[in-house]
């Protein structure tokens, strides 16, 4: 039996933006007049893609893009954040597992996420920049977790798990304690931003890397990807075993191959991704 993995070609979601060139997916929330709230409705599709991308070989990296100068302002006050308020616990807890699978669900797509972040990026927009492997940002990038500014706890969508890894407990702690906002200066030396770009690059940069990306080792890029985050819960013994056996693996691909024979004839590597 074969398993060769399924297309994203045709995907068309109804709740989001979505392009693919060059196996390299482009989405971008499609509310710019409401600086792009997340829905009900673009959660799960956007969760429902993420979960195909795991299986997609046509697609080797993602760009998260903005639309309209700014990336994303959260949860929609009026069609998330109203209606949840009338809801029973058990209403509440599906929602909120829900908005959980969608980070759940960009960490095991197997595929490099790139966030490229324009003015706003607050709540759970903030939280898709987190979810991303690199977060890239225009000089206006202004990035809030700012649960508590709703009457809520800082630990959503893995925030309190994720945040700290990424700026240290401390300056983690304040955010998610405060919501207040941090720009691309204060984030770019902390480390939560990999680079910021003036507005009008950003989105080509985002691409630019992630033709880099796409153009590596992409069977590779996936273990990278699953041992960055798989090794949070092991000592360091069982990391360095873990990733034995992923080097190993990878050992066995004809692109190490070929990189073999590209270095003895002195050419670049093409990759393939087998």
């Amino acid at each position: 039996m074969s398993f060769n993995g399924t297309s994203m070609a045709g995907h068309q979601p109804r709740h989001f933006l979505w392009q693919a060139q060059d196996r390299i997916a482009t989405i971008r929330l499609d509310r710019p007049d409401r600086k792009n709230p997340l829905t009900f409705e673009s959660y799960a599709e956007l969760r429902d893609t993420f979960r195909a991308l795991a299986y997609a070989d046509d697609i080797d990296a993602v760009v998260w893009a903005s639309n309209g100068g700014n990336f994303s302002s959260g949860g929609d006050v009026h069609d998330i954040i109203g209606p949840l308020v009338g809801m029973d616990m058990k209403d509440l807890l599906a929602f909120t597992r829900m908005t959980g699978d969608l980070v759940k669900a960009m960490i095991h797509c197997g595929k490099p996420i790139i966030s490229a972040v324009q003015g706003v990026c607050v709540g759970a927009g903030a939280i898709v920049s987190m979810a991303s492997d690199l977060r890239l940002a225009a000089p206006d990038a202004k990035c809030a977790f700012l649960f508590t500014r709703v009457g809520l706890a800082g630990c959503d969508m893995g925030a309190c798990a994720m945040l700290p890894r990424i700026i240290g407990q401390g300056r983690a702690a304040e955010l998610l304690y405060t919501g207040r906002s941090f720009d691309a200066d204060e984030g770019l030396a902390w480390g939560y931003w990999n680079a910021v770009h003036p507005a009008e690059a950003l989105e080509a940069e985002a691409l630019k890397l992630a033709q880099r990306i796409a153009a590596g080792p992409t069977f590779a890029h996936g273990i990278t990807k699953t041992q960055l985050n798989q090794e949070w819960n092991m000592s360091l013994d069982q990391a360095i075993e873990a990733e034995a056996q992923a080097q190993a693996i990878c050992m066995q691909t004809r692109d190490f191959e070929r990189a073999y024979r590209a270095f003895v004839a002195k050419e670049k590597p093409v990759f393939e991704g087998d």
